[in-house]
């Protein structure tokens, strides 16, 4: 009887390491904002990551919302082969004062539409590239997000980040630091913005996460298998 109940707790703690490979996937399935930190009053080159999380629909249009409450003079798009950007603009509430005078009117939401051979495909992603700055004197952005599906359905990514609560679609955040609060680091320069970008990357993130929980009900599976041998020993000796 113990050696059936030992083999039983052996194919939980597998099934166990099953799932800790697939959920942690299924959760990050989101669309995020990458490098998710900047510095404040700098400029920025950003990636909004688009995954396709669903099995039998296309992501055939993407909207990201730029608040106008912390408003960017500058905004700049990378072209997406298959997909035609569109922006809007919308009357600031706090004109932006620069060397050429203010600006009254800024950019609020820009569009990407796809064509038919462009569209994300399940199981697969998409990065629509952005130039931002100056960016505002705050502690984070939030770019709501829109996706649309072939099948009509529009997964709203509009959840703001709340203590301690874990939002079921969560809107991309970029993180503003004050400049200089890094010492050494450099200023608003390509290659830091990259080097950023690899450090800061959710996909690197979650995989190291992902790679030390197997890991560790890996070990744990290994020494429940040793446990059972040791009985299995110990009743043939007795």
């Amino acid at each position: 009887m113990r050696l059936t109940l030992a083999a039983r707790a052996a194919a939980a703690l597998l099934a166990a390491t099953v799932a800790a490979l697939a959920l942690p996937a299924a959760a990050a399935a989101h669309v995020t904002v990458n490098p998710s930190t900047a510095t404040q009053g700098g400029y920025a080159k950003v990636s909004f990551r688009v995954p396709n999380e669903k099995d039998d629909a296309n992501t055939v249009k993407v909207e990201i919302a730029i608040p106008t409450d912390k408003p960017i003079a500058s905004v700049s798009i990378k072209p997406v082969p298959g997909w035609t950007a569109v922006t809007e603009t919308s009357k600031l509430a706090t004109p932006i004062k620069t060397d050429d005078g203010e600006i009254t009117e800024g950019v609020s939401k820009i569009t990407w539409t796809s064509d038919a051979a462009a569209v994300i495909k399940p199981h697969q992603f998409q990065e629509f590239d952005v130039s931002l700055g100056p960016l505002p004197a705050t502690d984070q952005i939030v770019f709501k997000a829109l996706q649309t599906y072939s099948d009509g359905e529009v997964v709203r990514w509009i959840d703001e980040p709340a203590a301690g609560a874990e939002a079921e679609h969560p809107a991309p955040v970029l993180k503003l630091t004050k400049a200089g609060a890094t010492t050494g680091a450099p200023a608003n320069t390509a290659a830091a913005q990259d080097a950023a970008a690899t450090m800061n990357d959710d996909d690197g993130s979650d995989g190291t996460t992902i790679t030390l929980a197997v890991l560790g009900l890996a070990l744990g599976f290994a020494g429940l298998v040793a446990g059972v041998l040791a009985y299995r020993r110990a009743g043939r000796v007795g």
